[in-house]
């Protein structure tokens, strides 16, 4: 199978001047399902592209620079886990937030999937209506805030427009749900905040049943921010905080 790539004049990096719907790029091998996710995205006014194996959809991801992806993990050509890090080796997709969709249920999967980088992970058979509510809401996070904005916390330093964090004034690649998640953090600084409301409030998410999908996240969190990692904590029985001792 190959790519299917709906061209539109003026499409470039993935938006459509025409009426600035955004793109999201579909790579699944099995047609039946990569059409319903399609239908249902299209019906939410997303601008839809298809790739039916893994080096197409690489391929595509390159072209179009989509504004998210949404990614099957078993697939020919090239899998899932092998494309998304080749996504995130390169500096022109190293942003596009990904969405990984497997008929693999195992716990296991999910946290492999998350601890490569990804910012979401869904299940088949899933609810298209929780898909696109997952699409909203990583869409919605990885938009960034006002253009300008920025916020200094202690040693870290957030620019919301581009998603850009510093810790030292280094550089450090986080994904946007990382982002979200450290600066939402860094807003209540030296405040416990409660699992659920990370959850919900930040990730979108329905409640606890994501519990695990969130200290994924906060272990690689830790992981980048190396010598500073103590200043995010675990707070026992409610959740995490941002702690910035005053000077």
């Amino acid at each position: 199978m190959g790519v299917c790539l709906f061209a539109l004049p003026g499409v470039r990096n993935g938006h459509n001047p025409i009426n600035d719907m955004q793109t999201i790029l579909v790579i699944e091998d099995e047609e039946d399902i990569a059409d319903l996710v399609a239908f249902n995205l299209r019906r939410n006014d997303y601008q839809v592209e298809l790739a039916f194996d893994g080096l197409k959809g690489l391929a595509a991801a390159r072209s179009l620079l989509p504004d998210l992806i949404i990614l099957d993990l078993m697939m020919p050509g090239m899998d899932g886990i092998s494309l998304f890090k080749e996504l995130r080796r390169d500096a022109a997709t190293r942003k596009i937030p990904v969405i990984m969709l497997t008929a693999r249920g195992q716990t296991e999967d999910r946290i492999h999937g998350l601890e490569a980088g990804a910012d979401d992970y869904m299940t088949k058979p899933f609810s298209p209506k929780e898909l696109m509510l997952r699409v909203k809401n990583l869409l919605k996070r990885s938009g960034g805030a006002a253009s300008g904005s920025e916020l200094a916390c202690g040693p870290f330093r957030f620019v919301k427009n581009s998603l850009h964090f510093y810790v030292d004034n280094e550089l450090i690649d986080l994904t946007s749900t990382e982002f979200k998640l450290m600066l939402y953090l860094c807003e209540r600084k030296n405040v416990a905040q409660d699992r659920y409301d990370l959850l919900v409030e930040v990730m979108g998410y329905s409640g606890e049943v994501h519990s695990r999908t969130l200290d994924t996240h906060m272990k690689r969190l830790r992981r980048k921010l190396a010598g500073r990692s103590e200043l995010l904590e675990t707070v026992r029985g409610i959740g995490y905080k941002v702690v910035i001792p005053t000077p």
